[in-house]
């Protein structure tokens, strides 16, 4: 469809192939969704580390095309909501990579866009805009996007909300078996799609 569309730009070199979702968003011309991010801590303090949930996408209408890039962190954040469920308190960096951003990557991406894709030549790409992001972290002010709640019992609603006739692939957290080989943090996310919200487009 895309080469049909003449939209096709050829596989992303390597460099780009770890590009984060975060990432994407800031790059983008639009956005047709929005997201919801739901986390569970283990219920063990001495592995603040270890979280499970998952992230639902929302469609929505697009309202208009940016004809300015990056997009700036306050458009991101409105796109995105957190739910933290868990004894302590919400940490982004803690998360690994879900949230993070490199600012000379988003650069470099921009241009590559600029170069490859006709949707981008008429974007103008303004580099006081990337200078209020980070070098390389968390996209600033996600903070402000979460809600935390550390009254619920983590292992039984995480139960609830995944029960079905097979163990979810998340009970090895709990078993201690939540790192890499190389030693890195599992966090483990379940993405999903809404795309009918309304119930316009599906009956039943």
């Amino acid at each position: 469809l895309a080469l049909a569309n003449g939209l096709y730009c050829g596989e992303l070199s390597e460099y780009f192939q770890d590009l984060t979702w975060v990432e994407e968003k800031i790059c983008a011309i639009y956005s047709t969704t929005a997201h919801i991010a739901q986390f569970f801590q283990l219920s063990d303090l001495a592995q603040p580390r270890v979280f499970h949930g998952n992230v639902c996408a929302h469609e929505m209408n697009v309202m208009s095309m940016a004809s300015v890039l990056p997009q700036t962190s306050a458009n991101i954040n409105g796109l995105l909501s957190i739910v933290f469920v868990g004894p302590g308190k919400f940490k982004p960096d803690q998360l690994g990579p879900i949230f993070c951003m490199c600012k000379n990557k988003i650069w470099v991406f921009l241009m590559w866009l600029n170069h490859h894709n006709h949707l981008y030549s008429d974007i103008h790409i303004e580099q006081e805009i990337l200078e209020l992001y980070p070098t390389d972290n968390v996209i600033p002010g996600l903070s402000e996007r979460v809600i935390e709640n550390h009254k619920l019992n983590v292992k039984r609603m995480f139960e609830e909300e995944t029960a079905g006739f097979q163990e979810h692939p998340a009970e090895f957290l709990a078993n201690g078996l939540h790192k890499n080989d190389d030693g890195s943090v599992i966090t483990m996310l379940e993405k999903m799609g809404v795309f009918d919200p309304e119930c316009d487009n599906i009956s039943g």
